[in-house]
């Protein structure tokens, strides 16, 4: 086995992983989204502001040598060979920096006068007008001015609006996303307080379903997180190819406090096999609970069901 010596090692721990694949193996490198990177051999694998994580292996760390051991599967002298020879054989030749990409613009619609039509909608789908109120204040639910849709506004952090949801309110299947949305930033309810717990839905109109049924339980309906994926999530054929939705990511990279996961999606084939995969590549340092509905295809099925609400039909779907 060849001998490295120390100075070698702290060369090789200084490169990260995203400068060595672009300089070594360029072939390797796809972009994303923003600042994330992943690799053509392993699309679960991110890079992002100086570190890495495969997340279908739950295994991650900061530096190129990190991912040669871990994922290439080779040693300590191998790695560090492989890093520093590069590195004295052929220098890196400096290149044009390269510009942070701009966030999309998003076009959302004009508001109407009154969100009468949003209002009686929700209503009529059971939403307790507590969370109504909430979200017309918060500025994450509005009418919009011509269609009179739904829209279901997703934030950033920082309270920058970046994703745009519509859904018809006439009963019509009508259902989109803002010009310019950011599926990374779909519609969520923060917890009131910090809280370690996430619980995933498919829709706005699920998560608020089951937010009525907790306040309906005479529980704080606001005391977890919560997160819609904006739509059905399509997993690869093969598990292990495949990622986390974007929102999913996302999320858990701006709330790291969150060890705990509910999966609320839909009870049949599409939601059972988006928590099955959800399931399978999430790393295993979070608590991963399905909860599906106890009656019904998805939350607001089985929230009609408690309030002997009629079902919609099938256009209405």
């Amino acid at each position: 086995m060849p001998y490295v010596a120390p100075e070698q090692i702290k060369r090789a721990k200084q490169m990260d992983l995203l400068t060595y694949l672009q300089y070594y193996e360029p072939q390797e490198v796809v972009h994303f989204s923003g600042n994330v990177y992943t690799t053509r051999s392993h699309d679960s694998l991110k890079i992002s502001n100086g570190k890495w994580c495969w997340w279908s292996r739950g295994i991650g760390g900061r530096s190129a040598l990190d991912y040669l051991i871990k994922v290439r599967g080779m040693t300590l002298p191998e790695a560090v060979m492989r890093i520093d020879g590069q590195a004295v054989v052929e220098p890196p030749v400096p290149s044009k920096a390269r510009e942070p990409a701009e966030p999309r613009r998003l076009l959302l619609p004009d508001e109407n006068k009154s969100n009468d039509r949003v209002v009686a909608y929700l209503k009529g789908r059971g939403i307790h007008s507590a969370l109504i109120g909430y979200c017309l204040e918060t500025g994450r639910l509005y009418e919009s001015r011509y269609r009179r849709n739904a829209v279901f506004v997703g934030f950033e952090p920082q309270g920058v609006p970046r994703y745009g949801a519509l859904r018809g309110t006439s009963g019509s299947r009508f259902m989109g996303d803002a010009s310019g949305s950011d599926k990374r930033f779909s519609f969520s309810i923060p917890a009131r307080d910090k809280s370690t717990k996430l619980h995933l839905f498919e829709s706005a109109i699920d998560l608020l379903s089951y937010g009525t049924l907790e306040l309906l339980s005479d529980r704080d309906w606001r005391r977890e997180n919560c997160l819609s994926l904006a739509g059905i999530y399509k997993p690869k054929k093969n598990i292990e190819e495949s990622t986390l939705p974007a929102s999913l990511m996302q999320y858990l990279k701006d709330y790291p406090q969150i060890t705990g996961i509910s999966l609320h999606l839909d009870n049949d084939a599409p939601g059972r096999l988006a928590a099955e995969t959800i399931k399978a590549i999430l790393p295993s340092t979070y608590t991963i609970s399905d909860e599906l509905p106890s009656r019904g295809k998805d939350y607001n099925d089985y929230l009609r069901m408690v309030l002997r609400i009629r079902q919609p039909n099938s256009i209405e779907r």
